[in-house]
């Protein structure tokens, strides 16, 4: 038995009951941070604010299938027991809106403000997948890089506490392992939780991971334990489908003029569901609000999509005019020119953009058609 006297060390795991869990959140909430995990919400598992186990979706899961998404019971209490709901962990570290500066005018003239991040909030991220992590990872190159950090995701990001769970397992639509980023969760995490029937398994990822284990009862991992753990975490890897992620990069990029573009137009609505789900897509335009009186200006940042005719207007018309070619710049940035720019895909084989298309467009199927494959 462990408890706030002893810390487990970083790599090892311990076990951990669900009333435990009940304690662990509430060591959070103690500690100031703002717990934020799955629930139930308009027929969808979405992540929220959460206060304790009730809270969490126990007994649900999902079905997915190209554009199709429905929630279903299980016939145990699980508490994680659902693949991924419609949302990320994107609009908490880069909000869907977010107010960038603020320009006031005084008797002394204008005054700007720059949102510099102190009073980000602070979260702790409970339920974070593998292929989440990944996509948390890709957004850390995106927007902390050396000469480009900003500030509200930065500030947001140091302060998160990511406790991540492993898949035991997938939906049709999931292709993390192609894209190696899944089901286990390997870095990236403070813990990393496997459900069992009567409670989990931890696995200790930092030293802040360390500290927050060690305020609540734990016992140690039984070889037993580790096999069942083992068994529902391989579960995860043979329900998945494939992406051919070795050759996906040429394939988009050497195939800028295949036909298969125009017949995914005829399918696409450009509707920027797939973009919004996305968790590494980060395109955001930037507007000025201002009041009545004149005297107060903000300037917002807020999400914005490739497949909105209106991003690509420059120089007096826009560039894309067609779905065709919207549909060809978001397939070919997300797997091919990503790797320029971040040095990695900008897929993470989450599966989301092919459960919320309502027309059930597959962009494995896609890089396979391109290719030149049968699908």
């Amino acid at each position: 038995m462990s408890g706030p006297d002893t810390q487990t060390p970083v790599g090892a795991s311990v076990f951990l009951s669900l009333s435990g869990l009940d304690d662990l959140i509430r060591s959070l909430k103690q500690s100031g941070y703002e717990v934020v995990g799955p629930t139930l919400r308009q027929g969808a598992i979405c992540y929220d604010r959460i206060h304790a186990v009730q809270d969490l979706p126990r007994g649900w899961t999902d079905r997915q299938e190209p554009g199709h998404y429905r929630l279903e019971r299980r016939e145990d209490d699980a508490c994680f027991g659902y693949v991924v709901g419609p949302q990320s962990w994107k609009q908490f570290l880069f909000p869907p809106m977010s107010t960038v500066s603020l320009a006031e005018l005084s008797t002394d003239g204008w005054r700007v403000t720059a949102n510099d991040g102190a009073n980000e909030p602070r979260f702790a991220f409970l339920g974070v997948r593998a292929c989440e992590l990944a996509a948390i990872a890709i957004q850390d190159r995106v927007f902390q890089q050396a000469a480009y950090t900003d500030p509200i995701y930065a500030a947001r990001r140091e302060r998160a506490l990511l406790i991540a769970v492993n898949c035991t397992q997938a939906a049709p639509t999931c292709f993390c392992e192609s894209m190696h980023t899944g089901p286990r969760c390997s870095s990236g995490f403070d813990l990393a939780l496997t459900e069992l029937d009567d409670g989990f398994i931890v696995e200790v990822g930092s030293q802040r991971g360390a500290t927050l284990i060690a305020t609540v009862a734990t016992v140690g991992v039984t070889d037993e334990q580790l096999q069942w753990a083992e068994e529902r975490r391989s579960g995860a890897r043979k329900q998945q489908r494939q992406m051919p992620r070795e050759t996906a990069r040429d394939t988009v990029l050497g195939n800028l003029q295949h036909p298969r573009w125009s017949e995914v137009a005829e399918r696409c609505l450009s509707c920027t569901n797939c973009t919004q789900v996305c968790p590494t897509c980060f395109c955001s335009s930037v507007h000025e609000v201002t009041d009545l009186d004149m005297t107060r200006v903000e300037r917002e940042r807020v999400w914005d999509s490739c497949f909105n005719l209106e991003f690509s207007y420059m120089n007096g018309g826009a560039v894309r005019n067609s779905i065709r070619s919207r549909y060809r710049q978001w397939l070919t940035h997300k797997l091919g020119s990503w790797h320029e720019q971040f040095g990695t895909s900008g897929c993470v084989g989450c599966g989301r953009c092919i459960t919320w298309c309502p027309v059930g467009i597959d962009l494995t199927e896609e890089v396979v058609a391109l290719a030149g494959g049968s699908t």
